[in-house]
């Protein structure tokens, strides 16, 4: 195999062991961090099957965003959609054979990209034009858009530009799956974009994108709104009350 190949190989493994072990590590602290208060946010549901109702409009449809602005809405919604496409379509590059879902998914999945780019120029413009919003941005705000905008921009330019060898990325990542390394294709886009999507990996258990797995820890929407009928006692708080 090819240096590159060799190089690309060690990274997706390294990244991938990075990316498995942050997000377990950072799940397992947000599953044992106390919620000593019941402090749904109101209206709030008063059953569990209210609450489940709850976070699948929260994470389906984004209902406290829409409740905060139309536009921020508007963009974060199309960029979570574009990718969530984006991401159903690549699984081809993981399945053989393709499954029929992912297959039926493919035509869907080539535009979605367009619309994830789109997603994320709004709400880069955001943080850019409105002064209240730019005012309390950090660099690292910017950084992660501009890094999921430029992943997004170099997937568009080896599918509509450059014609990237996909069976060859197939072998590839078949094979790091099998652990029986295969040659990566010899393509400059491709390793622009494999090396963006490989830096995503080494940082997003330790960016502001966890809000993906940590809104379902979060006790305002996690909550049942029944402090009347129950009492709240939070784990560590029975412990104590039993010594």
């Amino acid at each position: 195999m090819s240096a590159a190949s060799l190089i690309f190989t060690g990274l997706f493994y390294f990244a991938a062991a990075v990316l498995l072990a942050g997000l377990a590590w950072k799940i397992a602290d947000y599953a044992k961090t106390p919620a000593p208060l019941l402090i749904p946010t109101t209206p709030a549901p008063t059953t569990t099957g209210g609450v489940v109702l709850r976070m699948a409009r929260e994470v389906l449809l984004f209902e406290s965003l829409f409740k905060s602005g139309l536009w921020l809405w508007a963009m974060g919604w199309l960029f979570h959609l574009g990718l969530a496409l984006v991401l159903l379509r690549h699984l081809r590059y993981f399945t053989e054979p393709v499954w029929a879902w992912v297959a039926l998914l493919q035509p869907f999945g080539i535009y979605a990209g367009f619309a994830m780019a789109a997603g994320l120029a709004g709400l880069l413009a955001r943080r850019i034009l409105l002064e209240r919003i730019r005012y309390i941005s950090t660099p690292s705000d910017h950084l992660m858009l501009l890094l999921l905008l430029a992943i997004a921009a170099s997937g568009m330019v080896m599918k509509f530009v450059f014609h990237t060898d996909i069976v060859g990325v197939k072998a590839f990542f078949l094979g790091l799956m099998l652990f029986d390394p295969q040659p990566l294709p010899v393509d400059g886009p491709l390793y622009v974009h494999l090396s963006l999507v490989a830096m995503l990996m080494l940082i997003f258990p330790f960016s502001k994108l966890l809000h993906a797995p940590g809104v379902f820890f979060s006790p305002t929407r996690n909550q049942v709104d029944n402090p009347r009928e129950a009492r709240h006692l939070s784990a560590w708080a029975a412990k104590m009350e039993g010594k």
